[in-house]
């Protein structure tokens, strides 16, 4: 397995499991992809085995502090030295999930935002996920404003030590 940056020739796949992770009102779409894949490819680390990926993670950095709904398509608010990175997905195909996958993936991100000089990371997370990203340190900042997909976030925050 490698981890790596996505790219514009990986949309097809990183579509494929993005169907396979979230229900159709909050996936994003094929269109969504291939803006983020072609604005922030940077900002896209995919775990590969075989030549398929199985998880990837993937967002945007910005000098905005909270996640809004409205960074989800377009790149209005990217910034490619933006204090914050924005997580918008964090996927792993069913069969690969409860391996450690996605935590090899989140433990790259990190390091590479620290490294990066990020401020740090924000994402938002359904109420059962909260606990799996405070295991990285993540805080729960109560519940966001979001109403992505019809569904209740929570937004969560890790901060780096300056």
């Amino acid at each position: 397995m490698i981890i790596r940056k996505g790219s514009l020739s990986d949309l097809d796949m990183v579509s494929a499991v993005e169907g396979q992770c979230f229900p159709p009102a909050e996936a994003a779409s094929r269109e969504s992809f291939r803006e983020r894949l072609t604005y922030f490819p940077q900002c896209f680390w995919v775990m590969e085995e075989k030549g398929q990926i199985i998880a990837f993670i993937n967002g945007m950095t910005t000098d905005e502090e909270n996640l809004a709904d409205e960074m989800y398509s377009g790149a209005k608010f990217y910034k490619p030295d933006g204090k914050w990175l924005m997580l918008f997905g964090v996927d792993t195909v069913p069969q690969y999930r409860r391996h450690g996958i996605a935590a090899r993936l989140m433990e790259q991100v990190i390091f590479d935002s620290r490294r990066d000089g990020r401020r740090g990371i924000c994402l938002t997370a359904k109420d059962h996920m909260v606990h799996y990203y405070e295991k990285f340190g993540f805080v729960s900042e109560g519940l966001s404003d979001s109403s992505h997909g019809g569904a209740v976030w929570y937004q969560m925050r890790l901060t780096f030590e300056k």
